[in-house]
C-alpha cells in the first residue's frame, strides 16, 4: 500500500506538470484561449484522485460499497449544489471546474475520514516490481481506454460546430447517468468476488454466468429503455433546443449497453493475471476503432457513433473469446444466456418508443411510457419465469424487508 500510493503521488504530479505546460498547445487545437486555465486548474484533480487511490482499493477489497456510496453521495449533493449556486451568479464555465474540484477533494477528504489506513514513510523495491509487472500494461491499457473515449469530443470540437459537440456532448452525458455507473459497479463488485474463487474454474465459470446474466438483463433494461423515452426526457429536462441530441443519445445507447459485458469479461483476464492480453486486447479493438472516427470526420458524427455501436459488438466478440480460453464460458454460450433478456427489453423497448407518436404532452408520455415499460417488463418475466429476473426480485424483496 506504502509502494502503491506514493508511486500514484509522484506520478499525478509529473503527470499534472506535463499538462500544464500542454495546456497552450490544447488550447490553439481548439482555438479557445480560455482552455489554458482551465486545463491547469481542472488538472489537479490528477494529483487529489492520486492521493485517494489506495483508501477506494481497500474499500473495494472489503467490497464495502456502503461506504463507497455514502462518500460519493455526499460529495456529489455538495459540489452539485456548489456549482449550481456560481452558475447562477454567472460564473459560467468556472462553475463547472469548481464543481468538479470540490467534489474530488470532497470524494479524497471523505475517504481518509472513514478509512483508517495511513501511509507509512517506506518504498518496497521488490513490491514496485512485482505490482508494476502486472500493473503497467493495465496503466497502458487504461490510457488508451480514456484517450478513445475522449477522442470523440477532440474530433468532433475539431471539425464539427460547438453546437453540434454541445448536441453530442449532451447525449453522452445521459448516456453516462446509466451505462459508465451501471460498468463502474460491475467492475468494482465483480472483480474483489471473482477473484476470491480464481483458482476453482468450476466456481469461478459458475459465478461469471451468474453475474452476466444478472448484470445484462438490467443493462438491457435501463439503456433500452433510456433509448425509448429519449425525446421526451431530453425536453422535460433541458429544453427543445437540444432536440439533436436525441438521435445521438439513442445510438449511443446501443454501443453503451454492452459496455458493462466488456468490463466483465476484461474483469476475467484481470483475475487470472492476463494483463499481457488485456492490453494485447486494448490494442487491438482501438486499432479497429480508428474507422469509424475517420468515417465520421467525412460523413457526419450519425455514421460515426452507428460505427460506435459496431466496435462495441466487435469488442465483445474480441473479449469473451479471450475470456473463454480461461474460464469455458463460450462467447456463444454468452449470447444464448443474455438473449433472453435483450429480446424481452427490446420488445418493451419498442412499445415505450411508439408512445411518444401519440403528440401527448412530454411529461403525459414520459409518465405512461415509465408505467407501460414496468409493467409489461414484469409481465413478460413473471410469464417465462427467467431464473436471473427470479434472482433479482428476491434480492430486492430481502433488500426492502431488511430496510423496513
Amino acid at each position: 500500500y506504502n509502494t502503491v500510493f506514493y508511486f500514484n503521488l509522484i506520478l499525478g504530479f509529473a503527470l499534472y506538470i506535463i499538462l500544464f505546460f500542454a495546456a497552450p498547445f490544447i488550447s490553439f487545437f481548439f482555438k479557445e484561449p480560455i482552455l489554458i486555465n482551465v486545463t491547469r486548474v481542472l488538472g489537479l484533480v490528477l494529483i487529489i484522485n492520486a492521493i485517494s487511490i489506495v483508501q477506494r482499493t481497500i474499500l473495494i477489497k472489503a467490497i464495502d460499497f456502503k461506504t463507497q456510496t455514502k462518500i460519493s453521495l455526499i460529495s456529489s449533493i455538495i459540489s452539485g449544489i456548489i456549482g449550481v449556486f456560481m452558475a447562477f451568479l454567472k460564473f459560467g464555465i468556472w462553475s463547472l471546474v469548481c464543481q468538479q474540484i470540490l467534489k474530488q477533494t470532497l470524494n479524497t477528504l471523505f475517504l481518509w475520514v472513514f478509512n483508517r489506513w495511513r501511509p507509512a514513510k517506506e518504498f518496497s523495491i521488490q513490491s514496485f516490481k512485482e505490482l508494476f509487472g502486472f500493473g503497467w500494461k493495465l496503466l497502458v491499457s487504461g490510457l488508451i481506454d480514456t484517450i478513445y473515449r475522449n477522442i470523440y469530443y477532440i474530433i468532433i470540437g475539431k471539425f464539427y460546430t460547438a453546437s453540434q459537440l454541445g448536441q453530442y456532448t449532451r447525449a453522452e452525458q445521459f448516456n453516462n447517468m446509466f451505462s459508465s455507473n451501471l460498468t463502474s459497479v460491475v467492475q468494482r463488485v465483480s472483480y474483489p468476488i471473482l477473484s476470491t474463487i480464481q483458482d476453482e474454474t468450476d466456481r469461478l465459470r459458475l459465478a461469471y454466468r451468474r453475474i452476466v446474466k444478472t448484470t445484462m438483463l438490467i443493462t438491457f433494461a435501463f439503456m433500452l429503455g433510456l433509448a425509448a423515452v429519449a425525446k421526451p426526457l431530453i425536453i422535460l429536462l433541458i429544453g427543445i433546443k437540444w432536440l439533436p441530441a436525441v438521435s445521438f443519445l439513442q445510438i449511443i445507447c446501443f454501443a453503451g449497453m454492452l459496455y458493462p459485458l466488456h468490463a466483465i469479461n476484461l474483469n476475467i483476464l484481470q483475475v487470472k493475471g492476463r494483463s499481457d492480453l488485456f492490453l494485447k486486447l486494448e490494442i487491438i479493438k482501438k486499432i479497429i476503432a480508428i474507422i469509424p472516427i475517420i468515417i465520421g470526420i467525412y460523413y457526419g458524427i450519425a455514421f460515426m457513433l452507428v460505427g460506435s455501436v459496431i466496435i462495441s459488438l466487435i469488442s465483445f466478440l474480441l473479449n469473451s473469446f479471450y475470456s473463454s480460453n480461461l474460464i469455458g464460458y463460450s462467447t456463444w454460450l454468452q449470447i444464448k444466456d443474455i438473449f433472453p433478456a435483450f429480446f424481452v427489453s427490446i420488445c418493451v423497448s419498442g412499445v415505450m418508443w411508439s408512445l411518444t407518436f401519440l403528440n401527448l404532452p412530454v411529461s403525459i408520455t414520459i409518465i405512461i411510457q415509465f408505467l407501460i415499460g414496468i409493467l409489461m417488463a414484469i409481465v413478460i418475466y413473471e410469464t417465462i419465469k427467467l431464473p436471473e429476473y427470479k434472482e433479482i426480485k428476491e434480492m430486492a424483496i430481502k433488500t426492502y424487508k431488511k430496510n423496513i
